[in-house]
């Protein structure tokens, strides 16, 4: 690979903006990749991936590139040769630019740091302990790793619009190769990374990017017939919402809700490409939920969370993630749990969901609120624990709880 300054720039100026300035990492690849209108599809992709992989691999890099936070243009361009060097990548003479360079000693000191695993595997150290606390030493071991491999980009085919055959063929005409996914049998899972948001079949409403593990929640919450009403409380951008209301064949009442409404704004745009009539969306607001009390037959849950089972696609969370954080969050779960679960009736099911693979967060969650006075009249039905390294996919959580 044939190294060009002009993108290498933009990676180094990408990098200090996230780890000087906590800027959210998709944002400035975004932000980046704008920087130059002559740049191809190949260039892009230089940039956005190799801005990942170092954020990523930050501890690692930085240990042996013998640089500290905050960083300079200089440390990170140290931690670049680190990146170019292990991938076998011959680094440019450009003048200064990669200057006392420990070339040498990369190697040496990669394979000497990584027979500890929170440098190999570079997370902070707190996280590493709050990992193994949670899961085990071996159980956490195999999930960290499986973390920091790079997501597969996956797609949810709109069946009410298409199939998942067709869909296929229908990317194949605007070459993007892709194959199905047997135990998802709405996904198809792309063969190489392509920017399918300015492909037709998007801009038609014929799919959504959802990663398999989401894909799964909407199934889990056994949506028939029977099903008149279902609330999303904590519906975000709404990539649930969607599936919820495509399973719900157009029928029947989605109501999405969140504290937002630049999300639900969002949210309405999406619901317009995908042809979804279903949908009304709601800032959450005391009156709004007292209307809603016992009224609807399915309720999700997606909980705000620790986010440690989607590190795969956001990198730089674990950079700023804080022990404080998730003390706050399991509060804040716990409270939601409370709060939306009178919004289910007699008879009708909750789900709670998250994208951690914690337990504090998931099964003891549900523990606490099964032996509460609201979660008195609810029982356990079904519960599922995903995890990365056995799935390929993000780490997931779903319980499903009736109201008796």
């Amino acid at each position: 690979m044939k190294l060009h300054r002009n993108l290498v720039d933009a990676v180094i100026e990408g990098l200090l903006l996230i780890f000087n300035n906590e800027q959210q990492a998709d944002k400035i690849v975004e932000k980046q990749l704008k920087k130059d209108k002559r740049w191809g599809a190949r260039d892009r992709a230089f940039i956005a991936e190799t801005t990942y992989e170092i954020v990523r691999w930050k501890r690692l890099y930085a240990e042996i590139a013998e640089v500290n936070a905050p960083f300079t243009v200089h440390n990170l361009r140290r931690m670049f040769a680190v990146w170019a060097t292990l991938r076998g990548i011959n680094l440019p003479e450009w003048g200064n630019y990669f200057e006392n360079t420990p070339q040498r000693r990369i190697k040496g000191r990669y394979d000497e740091l990584s027979k500890v695993r929170k440098l190999r595997e570079s997370v902070p150290d707190w996280l590493d302990e709050l990992g193994v606390s949670e899961l085990g030493e071996t159980l956490w071991t195999k999930e960290l790793a499986a973390l920091n491999t790079m997501a597969p980009v996956v797609l949810r085919a709109n069946t009410l619009k298409i199939s998942v055959p067709h869909l296929k063929t229908y990317l194949q005409a605007e070459k993007i190769e892709s194959y199905p996914l047997q135990q998802y049998p709405e996904a198809l899972q792309l063969v190489e990374r392509a920017n399918v948001f300015s492909t037709t079949a998007f801009n038609n409403g014929l799919f959504e990017v959802q990663d398999a593990s989401s894909q799964k929640v909407a199934p889990f919450m056994q949506i028939d017939d029977s099903v008149k009403r279902v609330i999303d409380c904590c519906a975000g951008a709404g990539g649930k919402t969607l599936h919820i209301a495509t399973l719900m064949k157009n029928k029947g009442q989605v109501i999405a809700m969140d504290i937002y409404d630049y999300k639900l704004q969002e949210l309405k745009r999406r619901a317009r490409r995908n042809e979804l009539f279903n949908i009304e969306t709601k800032l959450i607001e005391p009156r709004t939920l007292k209307r809603l009390e016992a009224s609807a037959d399915r309720v999700l849950i997606d909980a705000p969370c620790s986010g440690l089972g989607v590190l795969r696609r956001n990198p730089d969370s674990k950079w700023k993630l804080k022990p404080s954080f998730l003390d706050e969050i399991r509060t804040t779960q716990q409270e939601i749990l409370q709060q939306y679960s009178k919004l289910v009736k007699q008879g009708g099911k909750l789900i709670y969901a998250t994208c951690s693979i914690l337990p504090s967060e998931n099964k003891k969650q549900i523990e606490q609120f099964l032996l509460s006075e609201k979660g008195k009249d609810f029982q356990l039905e079904a519960e599922e624990v995903i995890l990365a390294h056995t799935s390929g996919y993000d780490g997931f959580y779903m319980a499903r709880l009736l109201k008796k």
